[in-house]
Parts: structure tokens; sequence; C-alpha cells
């Protein structure tokens, strides 16, 4: 099952059986509006707070996740899943109300594909016939945890991102119909000394495309081998600076279609979201509500998605550190050899 160093084989092929995505406003204004399960028209979502709301976005997400999948969520072995908020408060609360057993993890908005890496290890072991895993963030609780309240008003410089208000979720099963989980790339920790947190896509760039390059050592693949390389929100910033150190690399990025979930999910040039893009429902909602249409349709044969996420927090902003980095990629196929 190991390959290389750092990435996993699925010789079993989990399968992406239901797949949901519910978004707020922004979102539902983007180019991608027509791919989601359930558009909120305000941000607040008629709850008490922010934090409220988005766990709302995580219990809608998984309801919506396993009726896609026409099971119940007493079929269900267990639930992997996480979010930006300290202790990982959206999806320990949305675990409480789908009352499964849960497994919390962190990898700031890398969390998608580590989520979905956890999952399909678990069913292709054996360990379980059923398993969820799901992602979520909201602008205004990023906001009032890592920067300022949204009501302070403060200005962004255009490096800043915008983080998405939005959960996806997805069952992994053992057999089914629908795309399968081909490889899962875990990334490796990368600090090149950035500081700056309103410029994370240049933060992250590195963490990518140590991640990427170590997909393609391990598995033998290069880019011409996926219709789509597409990484989590490196947005406006980061992504072209990841394309250019994968050409100084040698890799041949110009042989597949390289975007970013970042810049999908919204109208950069209309939309005021600064740079793009962000936050653990940036591939979360692109992934699972957008790729897995077009993978089931055909439309696309075989992608490859490379979460990213800054580890930082406002503790460690605070004492001065740099933002240390990672990635995570999952390799997903229409299912047909």
């Amino acid at each position: 099952m190991l390959m290389g160093k750092q990435t996993w084989k699925f010789e079993n092929r989990p399968v992406l059986i239901g797949a949901a995505t519910v978004v707020g406003p922004d979102e539902g204004d983007g180019p991608l509006a027509a791919d989601f399960d359930l558009v909120h028209p305000e941000l607040d979502m008629q709850q008490k707070s922010w934090e409220k709301a988005e766990r709302l976005l995580m219990e809608q997400a998984s309801e919506f996740a396993l009726n896609n999948a026409g099971i119940e969520k007493e079929q269900l072995q267990f639930y992997v899943g996480g979010d930006l908020m300290n202790q990982i408060i959206s999806n320990s609360f949305a675990a409480r109300t789908l009352g499964v057993p849960n497994i919390g993890v962190f990898g700031a908005c890398s969390t998608s594909m580590e989520s979905l890496a956890l999952a399909s290890l678990m069913v292709n072991s054996g360990a379980s016939q059923y398993v969820l895993a799901g992602t979520c963030s909201h602008n205004c609780t990023a906001e009032k945890q890592f920067r300022y309240p949204t009501e302070y008003g403060a200005q962004k410089p255009p490096t800043a991102q915008y983080t998405v208000t939005g959960a996806g979720a997805v069952v992994v099963a053992a057999t089914g119909e629908g795309p399968v989980v081909e490889y899962a790339t875990i990334g490796k920790v990368i600090d090149l000394g950035i500081k700056d947190p309103f410029n994370m896509g240049a933060a992250m760039a590195p963490a990518a495309v140590d991640t990427i390059q170590a997909h393609f050592n391990d598995t033998g693949r290069t880019p011409k081998d996926y219709d789509l390389i597409v990484t989590g929100d490196l947005a406006s910033v980061g992504h072209p600076l990841a394309k250019e150190l994968l050409l100084r690399d040698g890799v041949p990025m110009d042989d597949t279609t390289f975007k970013d979930c970042g810049l999908m999910v919204y109208d950069v040039d209309r939309q005021k979201v600064q740079a793009g893009g962000s936050g653990c429902g940036c591939s979360a909602v692109v992934t699972y509500g957008h790729l897995l249409k077009k993978v089931a349709k055909g439309e696309l044969k075989r992608i490859l998605v490379v979460a990213t996420g800054a580890l930082l927090s406002p503790l460690s902003f605070q004492q001065g550190e740099s933002i240390p980095c990672i990635a995570h990629a999952v390799a997903i196929s229409g299912g047909k050899e």
C-alpha cells in the first residue's frame, strides 16, 4: 500500500458514493453556484453567532451527503473531519449531532484532503464499510479568530484572501457507484520563513510544490496522467508561484490543466475577494460540489486535488513565528481501469 516515501496506493479503490456542499451568499454568487446543494442567502443563516452558522453548514452538508449516498447515518462507522476554529469546534458539535464515532483532524485549509485520505485508508484496509469525511469554514469566524472581526472594518492588502463560507462532505464506501480514490500523498511541513498572515498564498506555494513532486516521485506518474491538477487555496499570488517553482524544477505542468480552487470558487475580477478564496471549505466545496460531478460525468477522467494549509495560529503569530505550511494530495478517477 505504501509507495515511495509518503504515498498510499489504495488497491481496493474506495468509492465516493455521495457528496454534498452547502455555501454562503458570496459562493452562491460565484461561477460554481449551480453545483452546490444549498446556497444560504445570508451569512448569519438565522443563527445567533457566526460559529453556530458554521456548525450548521457542516451539519447540513453531512445530511445531504448521506442522502446523496443513499444510506442512513446508522450505517456509518466513522466521521473524519476538521475546521479552522480552535479545538475544531464546528466539527465537534456537528459530530455530536451526527452521533457516530468521530476522528477530528486539523491541517488548516488542507483538512479536506487530509480527512479524505484518512477515510479512504480506513475503507481500503477493511476497517470500515462507510466513512464520512467533511470540512467547513465561515468567512466571519475565520476573520474573528485569525485577523479582525468584520465589524472592525480593517483594510486588507491585495495579497490577502477571502475565507470561503461553506462546507463539503463525502461518503467513502468499500463498494458502490461513483468516482474512486486511487492514491493519497501525505505532505511534509514546509516553512520558508514567511511571516505575513495576509500573504498565505506565497507561504503555502512551496508546500504544494513539495507534495506534488513527492506524488510524482512515489507513483511514477507525470502531469499528463491527469486531466486536472488543482491546488487548494493558493489564489492569485501563490498559484503562479507554485507553477513557476514546478517548471523551474523540471516538472512539465504545461502538460496538464493546472488550476486553484481559490480562483475557481469566485469571479475574482467581479467579486470583492482580494486574491481569491481560502479556508477549510474552499477545496472542499470545489471538489465535492464541482469536480466530482465532472468526474462522474466523464468530463474529467482523473484529477489530483492538492489541498494546501497554513499552520499558523493567533498565538504563534503574536510570538513572531513564521508560517509553517502543508499540502495533502488525493488522486481521484472515474472508476474505470
